[in-house]
């Protein structure tokens, strides 16, 4: 590629890298045992956390309405992949937690995501691939999970 290439292909290269990657993930996942996971999901899996949360913090965490909220975490819990509970210091709130389904599938893509890094590792050569994601750390903010995406890609 030409040292001359235009401003607006860069972020449309690092788009499609991260499209290819999250579409083999997706893919893998669908294999194995999570056909209905979807990018989004990820996000929102992040934002309930391991302890758990509410609709409203849930909201807040994915720069989206308490509804679109609501509503994320209504396909989610029947997809399987949370439960509400009672707020055992608010017996009006409902707490929603992540299912064992969720953790198997957080821990899937886990998975998947090392064995395409790997790949691209062979591909690239480990030293680029090194190289590139210390160049990305320099010109990216340091938190990795930036969860309102959601609400950036307009689905909020």
């Amino acid at each position: 590629m030409s040292s001359d290439a235009p401003g607006f292909e860069l972020p449309l290269r690092l788009l499609l890298g991260f499209r290819v990657i999250i579409d083999e993930v997706h893919a893998e996942l669908a294999q194995q045992g999570h056909p209905d996971m979807r990018p989004l999901h990820g996000f929102v899996f992040q934002a309930i956390g391991p302890s758990g949360t509410t609709a409203v913090e849930l909201g807040r965490r994915l720069g989206v309405s308490k509804q679109a909220a609501g509503k994320m975490v209504d396909t989610l819990e029947h997809l399987g992949y949370v439960e509400r509970t009672p707020d055992p210091e608010d017996a009006r709130r409902k707490t929603i937690h992540l299912t064992p389904h969720a953790f198997d599938a957080l821990a899937k893509s886990a998975q998947s995501f090392d064995r395409i890094r790997a790949h691209w590792s062979e591909i690239l050569g480990a030293d680029r691939l090194q190289a590139l994601e210390t160049d990305l750390r320099k010109v990216t903010p340091s938190d990795l999970f930036r969860l309102d995406m959601p609400n950036w890609f307009g689905a909020g």
